[in-house]
C-alpha cells in the first residue's frame, strides 16, 4: 500500500483500514494548521491506485476490515464519481464491512450539493467528520476556515438529510479572548441548526508554522487559559439543544467528558463546573515560543 504526506485519522478511527484516496488539503489556508503546509500539494490519486491498495488490503486482512477511512484532509473534494467508484469497490472486495468515512469541510461538502451527497452515500459513504471549529461568522474570517456559518449549516443539513452520519468537531478558544463568548454562543447556534449525530470538541493549542502562531507572538491573539476555556465550554453545553452523542476524545482537552443530549447534559456540565475549582496549576500550560 502506499502514503503520500501527512497520514492522519480521526481518534475514533484508530481501528480503521486506512486507504489513501486523496493527498494534502485542497483549501490549506486555515491559520491554525499546520499539517498540509509544507506540502505536498493537493490531488486525487488515480482510481486504479486506490483499488490495487485495497485488493492488496484485501489480501492482507481479508474478512478482519469492518471500518475504512479514506484520507487525507478533505477526500469529500473528490470528484463524486471516483469517491463513489471506490467507496462501490470498498464494499465488493471487504466481506464485513460496516462503515466507510472520510475528512471533509463544509466548503467542499456545500460545493458538492445534496445530489452529490445522494450519491455518495448509495455508493457506501457512510460518515464525514467535519471540522466546524466555530459557528461564529468573525471567527471563521479570522481564521480562513472558507465557509460562513450558514454555508456550515446548510452542509451540515445536506450530509444529514442524505443519509450520512456527520460528525462536527468544535475547537475551543479558536476565538481568543476577544471573540470567547461570540464563539460559543454562535457555534452552541450553529450545532443546534445542524444536529448532528456526533459532536466532538477539540482545544485549540498552537502549532509551529502557523499564521495563527505568528498573531500569537505579535500579541494580536490571546490564548484562553485553562479555566476560560472550560468556561466557554461551560456555555456551549448550556445552550446546546441537541440529540447529537457528546465526545471529547483528544489529548488537546483538559478534562473528558462523553454522554447522549439531552439525557447527560447535567452530569457533563457538571464535570466541567468541577474542573472550573480546580487550581490552574493543575493544567498542561499553553506552550506559544518565541520567534
Amino acid at each position: 500500500m502506499h502514503y503520500e504526506g501527512p497520514i492522519y485519522r480521526p481518534p475514533s478511527e484508530a481501528d480503521s483500514l486506512l486507504i489513501q484516496a486523496t493527498v494534502g488539503c485542497p483549501h490549506n489556508k486555515c491559520t491554525f494548521c499546520m499539517v498540509y503546509k509544507k506540502g505536498p500539494p493537493f490531488k486525487v490519486r488515480p482510481v486504479e491506485d486506490i483499488k490495487a491498495d485495497m485488493d492488496e488490503a484485501a489480501k492482507i486482512y481479508g474478512g478482519l476490515v469492518r471500518t475504512l477511512f479514506f484520507p487525507a484532509g478533505n477526500t469529500i473534494a473528490m470528484p463524486t464519481d471516483q469517491l463513489a467508484g471506490i467507496c462501490e469497490y470498498a464494499w465488493k472486495i471487504f466481506p464485513k464491512l460496516q462503515r466507510i468515512t472520510v475528512y471533509g469541510s463544509s466548503k467542499y461538502i456545500h460545493e458538492k450539493g445534496l445530489k452529490d451527497l445522494v450519491r455518495l452515500r448509495q455508493s457506501g459513504l457512510t460518515r464525514i467528520h467535519v471540522g466546524l471549529e466555530s459557528g461564529d461568522d468573525e471567527v471563521l474570517r479570522r481564521i480562513k476556515k472558507g465557509a460562513t456559518a450558514f454555508e456550515q449549516i446548510e452542509a451540515g443539513v445536506w450530509v444529514k438529510e442524505a443519509g450520512i452520519e456527520l460528525s462536527e468537531y468544535v475547537m475551543l478558544g479558536i476565538g481568543g479572548r476577544e471573540r470567547s463568548l461570540e464563539h460559543a454562543m454562535e457555534t452552541a447556534r450553529v450545532l443546534n441548526e445542524i444536529d448532528p449525530q456526533f459532536i466532538r470538541f477539540r482545544t485549540f493549542l498552537p502549532k509551529i508554522n502557523t499564521l495563527l502562531l505568528h498573531q500569537i507572538r505579535k500579541g494580536r491573539f490571546q490564548v484562553l487559559s485553562a479555566h476560560e476555556v472550560l468556561r466557554e465550554w461551560e456555555i456551549i453545553m448550556e445552550n446546546l439543544e441537541v440529540s447529537s452523542e457528546i465526545h471529547s476524545d483528544h489529548y488537546t482537552n483538559y478534562i473528558n467528558i462523553s454522554g447522549k443530549m439531552p439525557q447527560d447534559r447535567e452530569r457533563m456540565v457538571a464535570r466541567i463546573r468541577e474542573a472550573l475549582t480546580w487550581d490552574e496549576s493543575r493544567f498542561r500550560p499553553v506552550y506559544v515560543g518565541t520567534e
